[in-house]
């Protein structure tokens, strides 16, 4: 559907791509990663034709329709949110076709928590993330063969989130999705792309399965290029020893040309730069970190809260999860303090400190200011060099730290937010979509330090992999009261799965009767049994011959990898690189191998599941 060869693209001295390729197939579900600034987005563009890559083609096959979410920005037009999700269709069919279409543009529009009152309220009156959800809906009712997300899930929350998953993995085109959300990715991609080394480098399975695949990559990588650096340094040995004598400079001039030949592995890239931070452990506060009594809450006409009350006890991690609009974000901020209760009472427990991080991360910076002003504000008494040594911690390195807050990307307001919650740290830390624009090596470096946090922590967020790493008691918030569930993630889930499920229906009487044509149908079914019975025999010889195959190839692939490990090796002229290349053909026909192994393993389970639901 979607082929990239051998694209080159440079930013002056930048280089992003160098000779990439990749193919894009129907029902490739791909996830785009890489750190911020690695070039996704210019991927992106390049397929979009936004730009041109400096060299190399991208080519689509003509009847395919490729539809794109960019990560922000989308305009909001003049129409409402109904007329957004219709928008291609309109264009391109008569009214009555679009018609036919609004039951499905509802149904979409309600899975991203749309209301019914909201599908014909003018879409400029919402705010910038209900606009992107509603130019996601477009794209969802439009069904393009190729769908492209940038960042689709940082615009839901975790409801919304949840539905469109199930929605995407029903979905009938390929998806290419740029994400830093490891539980969206380990869901839906059946490959990842990453982004390292100018390079795009192919995974096959989720992102948990490419942390594997990578890993083993990198281990073989790493000896073939030390093989290679020791054969390079023995027959430098050699030039170096005999280039001067006649009876042998030429033989040393050959192997200088056998060196300059040689196509060269690139030495392994250290890893990429990351955040490295821990927040400094709090005063001890009281047991009771922060209380809410009989508050009652209102915008307008509209009450969230009338007389809650909320306890939150010193060290716990709790996350307050629930629908859209039931007042999470309200909530958090009654506990923060941002906001005060129209009635009832807010108390912080002795000695207790709190920091709001909010969603809105311009909430919290002065967008005039620099990144090195913004971090000097802080009510601890600190020196430049030891808040200019915080902020290389956090990738603001040299003339970094002067630049504008306003020009800031997202990812980068996070970390400077993140910056200003350590240097004057709380010891009730209350956050409000964290992840938010961090990269995956950010994300890890925030659960690690949060996990070694002695405060309390109260979060929202719809990552479900942050929720699941954190949480030691989830709240759920919905028509403004409070549910509590002492425990995590796991906990919450195993616990509203049983409430929500339904009472067994009493079995039905068997039906009676017509032996004759019972004879005959248990006859067809054992006949099918046994067709079903002889196809699975068949994927389980398939599946067994490759094993063995495979099994065969990973024995010889060690023994080469020992041999090239071993000096003598290199003792014999050639031997080495005649090694190294049987381990790289080994190598390539493992992958193929590893392939069939995969679809011959998939229609063994396709039979079973088949023979399961007869």
């Amino acid at each position: 559907m979607l082929t990239i060869s051998d694209v080159s693209k440079a930013y002056g001295p930048q280089i992003l791509f160098e000779d990439v390729s990749l193919q894009i197939n129907r029902g490739d579900r791909v996830g785009l990663i890489g750190p911020n600034g690695a070039g996704k987005s210019t991927l992106f563009s390049l397929i979009l034709s936004q730009e041109e890559p400096d060299k190399g083609t991208i080519a689509r096959e003509k009847t395919v329709v490729v539809g794109h979410l960019p990560q922000e920005c989308a305009p909001a037009g003049e129409g409402t949110v109904l007329d957004m999700a219709l928008a291609d269709l309109q264009a391109g069919h008569h009214d009555a076709g679009a018609y036919e279409l609004e039951p499905k543009a509802k149904r979409i529009l309600s899975g991203l928590s749309f209301r019914e009152k909201d599908f014909n309220r003018p879409l400029r009156e919402m705010s910038g993330g209900w606009v992107m959800r509603a130019h996601l809906a477009r794209l969802l009712v439009r069904e393009p063969d190729v769908l492209m997300l940038d960042e689709p899930t940082n615009h839901l929350d975790l409801e919304s989130l949840q539905w469109f998953q199930s929605y995407l993995r029903d979905y009938a085109g390929a998806i290419l999705m740029i994400s830093h959300d490891r539980s969206f990715l380990n869901e839906l991609a059946t490959h990842i792309v990453e982004i390292r080394q100018r390079k795009l480098l192919r995974y096959r399975g989720n992102y948990d399965a490419s942390l594997e695949l990578r890993a083993a990559a990198e281990a073989q990588l790493l000896a073939a290029y030390k093989n290679q650096q020791r054969e390079i340094a023995h027959m430098m040995e050699f030039v170096q020893r005999f280039r001067a004598k006649n009876t042998k400079a030429a033989q040393a001039q050959s192997k200088l040309k056998q060196i300059e030949r040689m196509d060269k592995i690139e030495a392994p890239a250290d890893e990429a730069k990351k955040i490295h931070f821990q927040f400094p452990q709090p005063q001890r506060g009281g047991l009771k970190s922060v209380t809410l009594k009989h508050v009652h809450y209102a915008y307008g006409p509209n009450a969230i809260y009338r007389g809650i009350d909320f306890v939150a006890e010193r060290g716990q991690r709790v996350v307050l999860v629930g629908p859209n609009g039931a007042g999470k974000s309200t909530l958090l901020k009654l506990l923060a303090g941002v906001l005060p209760p129209q009635s009832g009472a807010r108390e912080l427990g002795h000695n207790v400190k709190s920091g709001y991080y909010s969603q809105y991360r311009v909430d919290m910076l002065q967008p005039e200011r620099s990144v090195l002003e913004e971090a000097l504000d802080t009510p601890q008494r600190v020196t430049e060099e030891f808040v200019r040594t915080v902020l290389g911690c956090f990738l603001f390195r040299g003339d970094d730290v002067f630049k504008k807050v306003s020009v800031l990307s997202g990812g980068e307001k996070s970390r400077l937010a993140l910056v200003k919650l350590l240097l004057d740290p709380p010891n009730l830390l209350l956050m409000d979509e964290p992840t938010t624009h961090l990269d995956m090596p950010s994300i890890e470096a925030l659960i690690g330090a949060l996990e070694q946090f002695s405060g309390t922590l109260i979060f929202i967020s719809h990552d479900v992999y942050f929720i699941r790493e954190l949480s030691t008691h989830v709240v759920r918030v919905e028509g403004g009261r409070l549910a509590h569930y002492s425990g995590g993630w796991q906990y919450y889930l195993d616990k509203t799965a049983a409430q929500a499920l339904p009472a067994a229906a009493p079995a039905a009487p068997p039906a009676a009767g017509l032996k004759s044509k019972n004879q005959e149908l248990k006859r067809i079914e054992a006949e099918a049994r046994q067709a079903r019975s002889r196809e699975r025999r068949t994927h389980e010889t398939a599946v067994g011959r490759l094993e063995a195959e495979i099994q065969k190839l990973e024995i010889r692939k060690k023994e080469l990898t020992a041999e090239l490990e071993n000096p003598a090796s290199y003792e014999k002229p050639g031997a080495a690189m005649a090694l190294n290349r049987e381990w790289m053909e080994i190598t390539g026909r493992l992958e193929a191998l590893a392939q069939q192994w995969e679809e011959a393993a998939l229609k063994l389970e396709e039979t079973k599941l088949a023979g399961a639901r007869r």
